[in-house]
């Protein structure tokens, strides 16, 4: 009987894991590709490919508004890394 519960609650977890995973990581639409392009090429003055904190903070509110319309909320990204 404990084998049993053992065993169902490693798969469990194990479904639990995966589920985790694949939630952050969806493709980008068209419109938000070239957002996020956009968006680098505006503020990524380090020309790295990605934005520091540092750039993040010179995002101006508008862009800020216009990517969490898009789906590309930052703040949402930022907090479910911080839980992991």
């Amino acid at each position: 009987m404990n084998k049993l519960a053992l065993a169902i609650a490693g798969i469990v977890c194990a479904v639990s894991l995966t589920v985790q995973a694949g939630q952050g990581k969806h493709k980008l639409t068209p419109e938000q590709q070239a957002l996020k392009k956009e968006m680098l090429e505006k503020y990524d003055t380090n020309k790295d490919g990605k934005l520091s904190k540092k750039e993040r903070a010179n995002v101006s509110k508008e862009d800020k508004e216009k990517m969490e319309k898009a789906g590309l909320d930052q703040k949402k990204k930022h907090a479910s890394k911080k839980s992991e």
